[in-house]
């Protein structure tokens, strides 16, 4: 099976109106810049992203909100981004916010095919309402389900031909465990190499998660929020 494509245009052919996206990231670091410009060339629209947050006003997700082509997120934070704010507040944006460990924790319950968890945080909270709650021993917990996606848009540093994935330091954030939860992973990689190139000790994610591949281009690598001193 070739999981090779020659460029984002060719990925984002793949993804109908109203699919689920899961795309890693925490902040601007490791997220998936080359797909995430290539679905906003497309224009698909109607799209529930799921992601630790929507970027900024001008990068990242935060050009798909500003296109009006997400319907709906779920996220565990809206910070930095005042076009997720003022779509959220005038009810264009659908948001389900989520205690950031509880995110996780969904996710790689999806992966696992784990049918839920029960969980402390959020009990008492708007988090728990219409959910399972439960004491266990003597503590109470919440029930949470698992999250999956039509499709996983993740970013690593060096990927081979064969969809095996290494992660560079903490871009590697959201990245791996998104891999397993969706139908269909597309990975976009800084080095393309061959089968073999690879130690096999550094592949967080293996092959067989990843459906299709490809090599970014023109990273911008922003830093979300540059903060300096003055003399």
């Amino acid at each position: 099976m070739n999981k090779v494509l020659a460029d984002a245009a060719a990925a984002v052919e793949r993804i109908p109106e109203g699919a689920t996206i899961m795309m890693g990231g925490f902040g601007l670091c490791g997220i998936p810049e080359t797909l995430i410009a290539a679905l906003r060339a497309r224009g698909t629209t109607g799209l529930t992203v799921i992601s630790n947050n929507a970027g900024i006003d001008d990068f990242g997700i935060g050009v798909l909100l500003r296109s009006r082509q997400v319907r709906k997120m779920i996220a565990t934070y809206v910070g930095e981004n005042k076009e997720f704010e003022r779509q959220y507040l005038t009810g264009e944006l659908e948001v389900e916010l989520v205690p950031q460990g509880t995110f996780a924790e969904r996710i790689r319950a999806g992966g696992a095919g784990i049918a839920g968890f029960f969980t402390p945080t959020g009990y008492g909270t708007l988090v728990a309402e219409g959910k399972e709650t439960r004491v266990i021993d003597g503590k109470p917990y919440v029930l949470e389900a698992p999250l999956r996606a039509d499709f996983a848009f993740v970013k690593a540093w060096r990927g081979d031909r064969a969809g095996n994935l290494v992660y560079r330091k903490t871009a590697r954030n959201f990245n791996p465990v998104m891999a397993t939860a969706a139908a269909v992973t597309i990975a976009e990689v800084e080095q393309l190499v061959e089968p073999g190139e690879l130690d096999p000790d550094q592949v967080v994610t293996p092959g067989i998660f990843v459906r299709y591949i490809l090599q970014g281009t023109h990273y911008e690598k922003r830093i979300e929020k540059r903060t300096v001193r003055h003399g």
